[in-house]
């Protein structure tokens, strides 16, 4: 299994402290949760069925003509590569290191490229990943870009998939509204920006044949009725939107703030991460988690990714522990 952030468990018995004690800062999740409405009985009691109001929602949400809900966009992610016969796959990277397992797993040939080799390797290829905003970097592309792109894969009946996890912050540059378009695929996350990772809720977002072939394969009663009664009340709830837009974009400058104070100036990030490339990477990931801090840890590049803090408590326990370890080098 590839590495996460999120790893509490694993982090708590490997340094000998309770779960309780840590403030985990690994991951890219909103750390406000959306207040859980009441779940209405009958979506306990009976199957899922498709005309709840959940699609709807989400359409209305991401401006879409047209989603498939999934048990978390990873669930897509494994099925997609199964919808092609095998071919050459370029997937932008670094990024999330499930996008390329899985078409390896699916028997395609995959070359992991960075941004500036996407137009060179463009026309050898059957299928572009790009996650976008990116994990762990950051970094956001155009939509003319990308759209541009789509444009030449399509022309050759290839794919541009797009997971816009991270996109929820900054609406303005999702391919959404574009997904009905052939060779066109948009995955977007639900639990990330809700702060409810753990009911397992994505969609994805491409022309109706493709979504219909995604379905086929993950079978009826993919995401459950709870799940669909919770992310239809959410997906509605304009005014937390913009509550929830507003504290994280806060509290990711805050951060870089933070860092940066202690000479780790990011060099990325999004409203829900920031990044940052510093040389002792490894000593620094190991000092706070002796302290009872965990942060996501990338060895390939010597890099850290820092969630948001919170609690006040835990904004000033991140900072000291930043502290002592700029005191130690």
């Amino acid at each position: 299994m590839l590495e996460h952030g999120g790893r509490l468990r694993a982090a708590a018995q490997a340094f000998g402290r309770d779960e309780g004690e840590w403030v985990d800062v690994s991951t890219g999740i909103a750390p406000w949760a959306w207040p859980v409405p009441a779940i209405p009985a009958q979506a306990w009691a009976r199957l899922p069925e498709p005309d709840d109001g959940l699609e709807a929602a989400a359409c209305q949400y991401y401006g879409a003509r047209q989603v498939l809900p999934v048990a978390g966009s990873q669930a897509a992610i494994q099925v997609l590569p199964r919808l092609r016969r095998i071919g050459k796959v370029g997937v932008l990277a670094p990024c999330y290191a499930e996008h390329a397992e899985a078409w390896r797993k699916g028997g395609h040939v995959v070359r992991e490229i960075a941004d500036s080799e996407a137009d060179d390797y463009l026309d050898r290829l059957d299928v572009l990943v790009v996650v976008n905003p990116n994990n762990p970097t950051g970094r956001l592309l155009e939509r003319s870009c990308l759209l541009a792109w789509h444009a030449r894969l399509a022309a050759r009946g290839g794919w541009l998939v797009v997971d816009e996890a991270f996109m929820d912050m900054t609406p303005q540059h999702s391919l959404a509204a574009d997904a009905h378009l052939p060779g066109l695929v948009v995955l977007r996350s639900f639990g990330k920006f809700f702060g409810l990772a753990g009911v397992r809720l994505g969609f994805a977002l491409a022309e109706p044949r493709l979504l219909a072939g995604l379905l086929d394969h993950l079978g009826p009663w993919a995401v459950s009725g709870p799940t669909r009664a919770l992310g239809h009340a959410c997906l509605l709830d304009e005014a937390g939107h913009r509550q929830q837009i507003a504290r994280c974009t806060e509290a990711a400058d805050r951060l870089a703030a933070l860092l940066a104070e202690h000479g780790l100036a990011p060099e990325g990030g999004c409203a829900l991460f920031q990044w940052v490339l510093v040389e002792r990477a490894e000593a620094l990931y190991l000092h706070l988690a002796r302290q009872g801090i965990l942060v996501r840890l990338f060895l390939h590049n010597r890099s850290l990714r820092f969630g948001l803090p919170s609690s006040e408590a835990h904004w000033q326990r991140l900072g000291e522990g930043l502290a002592s370890f700029s005191k130690e080098a």
